[in-house]
């Protein structure tokens, strides 16, 4: 009989495979790394026979709270095609499982630009859409065309537009009607060739504030992005974090007059005309949480907006305190705090 070309193993330990390092297993696991496997995969009796399943990418987006009863799908779908070129810009499909820092350093080393800011961005392509990442003034979605997918319950491949996956703030149709339904096995990026810099959030600004346009590169956007990254957060590979925890709130600009009055140097982002962003560090940090501990769970020391594993916090340890932070930042400013990593 031939070999199987997909191997799915049971109770398999999660634990070097999410970035907060919480040790719980799934019932079943298995990796993906083409097309070809996830179709025999979906056709497989334990795929058939699993209802729960998710797909895990670089595991920096989640929070594991129990051991997981179904099936892991962990996406190692690789490679980088160019498949369009203009005179402005280049087309990209890039793998679901590609690691996404390693990819916009292949685009910095290619001067491609547009995804500069989003270096060093824990994760992978794959899942970077679902959760729209974003940083230091860009999002994905400002160079994202569309993406690949896969149904996990009938195996057909799809083409999704930007136009129909309703990318918001840290939010798309991933993580609502199509949560755990899809499998992106490729995104589609156009990158300009000519340098178009964001450079307006502050510590970019600042960074950069005694250079003349002409002579800053993309690599020292990036590199400048990964400087101010590790001076800020904490690497998942020294001490288990997933990066924000939380989004920051948006909330009515009537209310942050309100604040505004209260607290002088609170940090508001106006949104549009009616709505303003508020820094939910600053929010978590003025309710006294920075740098505190409930046992091996924490709050970072140097970014209040990051929960960290001390060596043996469970994922139900980090839950709560969580749970204290949004409950004391709502009695301080009446704001509702929303979890950005995904709680299972």
């Amino acid at each position: 009989m031939p070999k199987p070309t997909i191997e799915i193993k049971k109770d398999f330990s999660l634990k070097e495979l999410n970035s907060f390092k919480i040790d719980v297993k799934s019932s079943y696991f298995c990796e993906i790394f083409s097309i070809n496997q996830l179709t025999e995969l979906s056709r497989h009796d334990v795929f058939l026979n699993t209802p729960n399943k998710i797909i895990l990418g670089g595991g920096s987006n989640i929070l594991f709270t129990n051991d997981y009863d179904g099936l892991v799908i962990k996406n190692s779908i690789k490679g980088i095609r160019n498949y369009k070129q203009k005179v402005d810009n280049v087309y990209l499909s890039v793998g679901g499982g590609e690691n996404w820092h390693e990819f916009v350093m292949y685009c910095v080393e290619n001067g491609l630009h547009g995804v500069e800011n989003l270096a060093l961005i824990p994760g992978t392509v794959g899942a970077a859409p679902i959760q729209n990442i974003g940083a230091y003034g860009v999002e994905i979605r400002s160079c994202l065309v569309a993406v690949e997918a896969v149904n996990l319950q009938n195996g057909a491949r799809r083409l999704l537009n930007k136009s129909i996956m309703k990318m918001g703030y840290r939010d798309s149709i991933f993580k609502n009607i199509y949560k755990d339904k899809y499998m992106i096995v490729a995104a589609h990026f156009r990158l300009n060739v000519k340098p178009h810099f964001n450079l307006e959030y502050a510590p970019l600004k600042e960074k950069f504030a005694n250079k003349n346009i002409d002579e800053i590169t993309i690599k020292d956007v990036a590199n400048a992005v990964v400087e101010i990254r590790q001076s800020k957060l904490p690497d998942p590979n020294v001490i288990g974090n997933a990066g924000s925890f939380f989004k920051n709130p948006v909330i009515d600009k009537s209310k942050a007059d309100v604040l505004k009055a209260q607290f002088a140097d609170i940090p508001l982002y106006p949104v549009d005309t009616m709505t303003v962003k508020v820094a939910a560090g600053w929010l978590i940090e003025k309710c006294g949480w920075k740098g505190k501990r409930q046992g091996d769970a924490g709050v970072h020391e140097k970014q209040a907006l990051v929960l960290v594993n001390h060596g043996n916090a469970t994922g139900s340890d980090l839950l709560k305190l969580a749970k204290d932070i949004q409950v004391s930042v709502k009695e301080k400013f009446d704001i509702e705090l929303t979890p950005e990593v995904n709680i299972l």
